[in-house]
């Protein structure tokens, strides 16, 4: 029942007003804001990339119900979390490995970890980071202004 009631408790709860990092040790002030930043001809940059070294844990930054663990198209190895107001966070794309056992209907808590930083899916060839992004009823929105709230 853990599973349903998580479900039904985020959904109601409101979209995050601040939020921690997700990748342990990196500082808001320490990440660019790239969101909207063109990527190819095609698309744009619909979140922020948080670089770290190779390994380096991250974590959850709300409470929620994993969503998805999956491999494939650009971003590689990646979680989805839906968290508060139904919203779904991109959590971990191009991980170098998920957390072990970590799976989908998993309930977390802020700073469960989900995987390590690394290079998967498109990121090949660039240094380690995640690809972090939130997407609302709207569509897509810049998490960097949430973590700059919340910075000490």
């Amino acid at each position: 029942m853990a599973v349903p009631r998580t479900t039904w408790e985020v959904a109601r709860m409101p979209p995050p007003s601040t939020l921690p990092v997700p990748v342990q040790g990196v500082r808001a002030r320490q990440i660019a804001d790239t969101f909207g930043a063109p990527r190819g001809s095609d698309r744009t940059h619909a979140g922020v990339d948080i670089f770290a070294k190779r390994g380096t844990p991250v974590r959850s930054a709300t409470r929620g119900v994993v969503a998805s663990v999956r491999e494939g198209g650009l971003g590689g190895r990646q979680v989805w979390v839906l968290g508060p107001a139904r919203e779904r966070h991109y959590y971990c794309a191009h991980l170098e490995d998920w957390q072990p056992g970590l799976a989908a209907g998993d309930v977390v808590e802020p700073g469960t970890p989900l995987g390590t930083v690394g290079t998967s899916g498109n990121a090949r060839g660039t240094p380690p980071h995640l690809h972090y992004g939130i997407y609302g009823a709207a569509g897509a929105y810049d998490p960097l202004p949430l973590f700059k709230v919340s910075a000490p």
